[in-house]
């Protein structure tokens, strides 16, 4: 069968009115990609970029609310200079590249982590897409860059220290420690993909995926395609949600 019949038979499997409000993906396996046809790390990476564009066009024809991608991880300076250099400019040559595109999907991008640790040149043009596209009213997506789950909860209770001595002490609970992550202003996850097979959280989005289901494909990222992302969707709509509670069985 045909890659767009494929698509299209998939499409008509998934409920538009019980859309994840939220899916996050971990986007693992530009190396191994790479590895496989014996080529540099970089080929994954720009191969990755492709699959990137396809995930954000789906999410946004389907009217999925908001998309996070990990795209940079605290853990990611400790690989070699050279790869880390290329990453970035391949970084800002999505933004430079893809504006026009998130503008004319009416898509308004936003940004989790510890970005004031990125080069300056990156930091500038990530301020500038933020900028450009702010206006936007459809779907929101969120690039986690330089992001690392335990260094937002340290972020986070170090505000909370901050507050705490400036107003005379303060009761923490977990909403006013909600109020303090880098996702304050964004629901939690519904849907958590993974690509590559790995079956780990990689220090992302600990305290927001509590209650996320998680969908993992053997695909390596550049390989994943709208077709893997209807079929994550296809597969959350048939899980009972229990957070926690009984089922209705």
């Amino acid at each position: 069968m045909k890659t767009e019949a494929v698509d299209a038979d998939l499409l008509k499997q998934i409920d538009l009115d019980r859309l994840p409000r939220h899916i996050a993906i971990i986007m693992d396996g530009n190396g191994r990609w790479a590895k496989r046809r014996r080529l540099p790390r970089i080929a994954g990476h720009r191969a990755g970029i492709s699959a990137v564009r396809q995930a954000v066009e789906a999410c946004a024809r389907l009217g999925v609310p908001y998309l996070t991608l990990y795209a940079f991880s605290v853990e990611n300076w400790k690989r070699p200079h050279t790869e880390i250099k290329l990453l970035m400019s391949l970084l800002r040559e999505y933004l430079k590249k893809e504006i026009g595109e998130l503008n004319r999907q009416n898509i308004r991008l936003a940004v989790i982590g510890r970005i004031q640790e990125l080069p300056k040149p990156v930091v500038q043009d990530l301020q500038n897409a933020l900028d450009r596209t702010r206006q936007n009213t459809g779907m929101r997506l969120i690039l986690a860059l330089n992001y690392g789950a335990r260094a937002e909860l340290v972020d986070a209770v170090q505000e909370l220290l901050t507050h705490a001595k400036q107003n005379g002490g303060v009761t923490v609970n977990e909403a006013l420690l909600s109020e303090h992550l880098y996702t304050r202003d964004l629901p939690d996850p519904d849907l958590l993909i993974r690509t590559s097979g790995e079956l780990r959280l990689s220090n992302f989005l600990l305290w927001q995926v509590a209650y996320a289901e998680l969908w993992v494909t053997e695909t390596l990222w550049p390989d994943f395609k709208q077709r893997d992302l209807f079929q994550a969707i296809i597969d959350f709509q048939k899980r009972e949600r229990r957070y926690g509670g009984l089922g209705m069985s």
